[in-house]
């Protein structure tokens, strides 16, 4: 009975080291994301210098991700395609796609509550247009 109940505590207590080193390893991986989220910076893009076409981007903030192909014509975002979005509770924020569109610049104002899929949508266009990818 000895050798069981010691298998017992064992086996408790290895689960439960388990479970804290899987606990702090998502925490670093939240705290790399909130950072890489809090760095992102958005460049000027001068649409004119962008050749009509249709371009993909991509932006991965391993958390959130977004895949985008945009479309210029004549100096003018005329069409955003969101073919991955990737996120959490950020579905909502794919409404800053019309906004880009309508303001014809990347840094637009965020969608309230989906500020971090909003970011990341917003950067995936802007590497669409400066690594104009076809």
């Amino acid at each position: 009975m000895k050798s069981k109940g010691r298998w017992v505590i064992t086996t408790v207590v290895a689960l439960a080291v388990v479970g804290i080193v899987l606990v702090c390893i998502y925490l670093v991986r939240v705290r790399l994301y909130q950072d890489k989220i809090k760095s992102i910076q958005f460049e000027q893009i001068n649409l004119a210098d962008v050749p009509d076409g249709s371009y993909k981007g991509q932006y991965d903030a391993d958390i959130i991700g977004a895949k985008v192909a945009v479309t210029v014509k004549d100096g003018k975002i005329i069409d955003i395609q969101l073919t991955e979005h990737k996120n959490e509770r950020g579905a909502s924020a794919e409404a800053v796609i019309p906004e880009i569109i309508n303001e014809q610049r990347v840094d637009v104002d965020a969608v309230t509550g989906a500020t971090n899929s909003s970011k990341v949508i917003e950067k995936a266009v802007e590497d669409a247009l400066k690594n104009q990818r076809k």
